[in-house]
């Protein structure tokens, strides 16, 4: 039986897509880990040095009930921590533990300074409040690889 010149291309696209689907899946992990805490370690060393992170003021007014003189060398300290603990791979239980404590302080200028968040509420973000929904994605990556510290990987073919 003779293959169709469309049957040979089908063929031929299917083994490159297999694979690119297994190099993907085989380096996909260590990618999202290292570029998740580069994330983290960039924007906690920021906040070591004032006026630097854009961030600060938004922690300043959010975070009032406490010194922030205090409160931002503390949450630097935090980030950092938690971006070397995903450079490094090692602790991932605990750096992943102190990434979603820290996920919903930062969700809290959507609640404590809506005029800073929302040109229009519920869909007009201003730039503060596009930075603090764009960690929707950081919690996400968060979870992937959460479901992974048991030794679970990504199967590109589960067939």
């Amino acid at each position: 039986m003779r293959l169709t010149e469309e049957a040979v291309v089908e063929k031929y696209f299917k083994k490159i897509d297999q694979s690119v689907t297994s190099w993907m899946a085989g380096r996909c992990l260590i990618f999202l880990r290292v570029g998740l805490g580069v994330i983290f370690l960039w924007f906690g060393v920021l906040k070591f040095f004032p006026g630097l992170s854009p961030a600060e003021n938004l922690v300043r007014n959010t975070v009032y009930f406490f010194d922030p003189d205090i409160f931002i060398p503390v949450l630097a300290a935090w980030e950092a921590l938690i971006g070397v603990g995903l450079i490094t791979g090692k602790f991932m239980r605990l750096t992943l533990l102190l990434l979603f404590l820290q996920m919903p302080g930062t969700a809290l200028p959507l609640l404590i300074l809506p005029d800073v968040v929302w040109n229009v509420f519920p869909y007009g973000l201003t730039i503060e409040g596009q930075y603090i929904v764009k960690n929707l994605v950081l919690l996400g990556a968060g979870l992937v690889l959460g479901g992974t510290v048991r030794g679970g990987r990504i199967n590109p073919d589960p067939d």
